[in-house]
């Protein structure tokens, strides 16, 4: 997912340290406790700001990880260090360096949104650090040549034709209206859903993402006069759950669908839940809810809820990491190689990338999920074709 080109709405981001550092001094709760070795990974993301739900989701499936791994290694525990990006293109090459001159993080979970991924990624390519982001998927970032990039879930190009084939195959909808935020991601997702649908999309239009429109009148007026059966919002919650309540207000009842940006239940506050009901959202992700193993109850015992959209492949980043560190990786050489040459199975999928940083496109998967009774619930695994 995800991907945002954003611009940090005001302030400075601010960096969270959440590591220990029982051998070397200071504190925090990762290796509060028996022996650290010094090596650290670190998350980049959205922690505060209008995309911090998200972050949150992801950085949560970090934590987990690494503290899984250190009731398991107490004898060599290791460091998380969390960068808080807010989500802006802005902040990230200043995060990207900090991590790139903190020798001991030997690998990166993230950058989680596509803009700042754009800014970051260069950087890290140039220091040889890895980072395997659960969730920025916009296609192009696989083809910059850099090759400290992974990806452990599936870029835009399965998500948006899937988005296009439910519309069509399951919704029928023959008169579409296709909206987008004008980001990266947003523009690049509602593209993906034109090609499939074709003629059926009857109108288009666009809007300012980032917090920066709240009215989308002029918007709803145009949905409204075309008559349309489904409507695909490309972008992110904040703007999809607006969007979503001036669309029921004005008697406009047709199907929403949105890409994996706007699975939060932050959607449903925005909408208010009688317009929400209904709303279809993709995600080239498995349920976090089905993971594998006891990730669910493991991650519900720390966090007190339930696993969100890309907790599950985040943790599966961390873990990628953290099983090279056990394995004896000791320098960003070593773990470049170790995860270029990854085959394993973690609580989300199986895990193995192509030359260009991409998971295997046999182990993608997109499902449409819905929300039912004030809830993103499950609908349906989409066929890829």
């Amino acid at each position: 997912m995800r991907q945002k080109l954003a611009r940090v709405l005001g302030g400075v981001a601010m960096l969270a340290l959440v590591a220990s550092t029982a051998a070397c001094g200071g504190g925090g709760d990762d290796a509060a406790e028996g022996d650290s070795c010094g090596y650290k990974i670190a998350f980049f993301g959205a922690l505060t700001g209008s995309s911090a739900a998200l972050g949150i989701n992801e950085n949560n499936g970090v934590k987990l990880a690494v503290e899984q791994y250190n009731k398991e290694n107490a004898d060599c525990k290791v460091e998380l260090v969390s960068l808080d990006s807010q989500g802006s293109p802005d902040q990230a090459p200043q995060l990207a360096q900090q991590a790139i001159d903190d020798e001991k993080i030997l690998g990166v979970v993230g950058p989680a949104f596509s803009g700042e991924s754009e800014a970051a990624n260069p950087l890290f390519a140039e220091a040889g650090l890895v980072h395997i982001t659960a969730s920025a998927t916009r296609p192009s970032l696989a083809e910059q040549g850099w090759k400290t990039f992974f990806r452990v879930v599936g870029n835009d190009l399965s998500q948006g034709p899937a988005a296009g084939i439910y519309i069509r195959d399951v919704l029928k909808a023959d008169r579409v209206f296709v909206i987008d935020d004008q980001s990266a991601y947003g523009a690049g997702l509602a593209d993906e859903v034109k090609k499939v649908l074709g003629s059926a999309v009857v109108g288009t239009d666009k809007i300012q993402g980032e917090g920066k429109q709240a009215d989308f009148s002029a918007t709803v007026t145009k949905v409204k006069n075309a008559n349309v059966k489904a409507i695909f919002f490309g972008g992110y919650y904040q703007e999809a759950g607006l969007l979503r309540k001036q669309l029921t207000a004005a008697g406009v009842t047709a199907v929403m669908v949105g890409g994996d940006g706007v699975n939060d239940p932050a959607f449903i506050e925005s909408a208010g839940q009688a317009a929400a009901e209904g709303t279809v959202i993709t995600c080239a992700c498995a349920p976090a809810t089905e993971a594998r193993g006891t990730f669910v109850e493991d991650y519900k015992a720390l966090h007190g809820v339930e696993p969100g959209t890309y907790s599950d492949t985040a943790y599966d980043a961390a873990t990628i990491l953290l099983s090279g560190i056990k394995q004896g990786v000791k320098t960003r050489e070593a773990m470049l190689e170790y995860v270029r040459n990854y085959n394993g199975q973690g609580v989300a999928a199986n895990y193995r990338f192509t030359e260009n940083g991409e998971m295997d496109p046999a182990e993608v998967r997109v499902w449409a999920y819905k929300v039912k009774d004030g809830k993103v619930v499950p609908d349906q695994e989409i066929p890829k074709a």
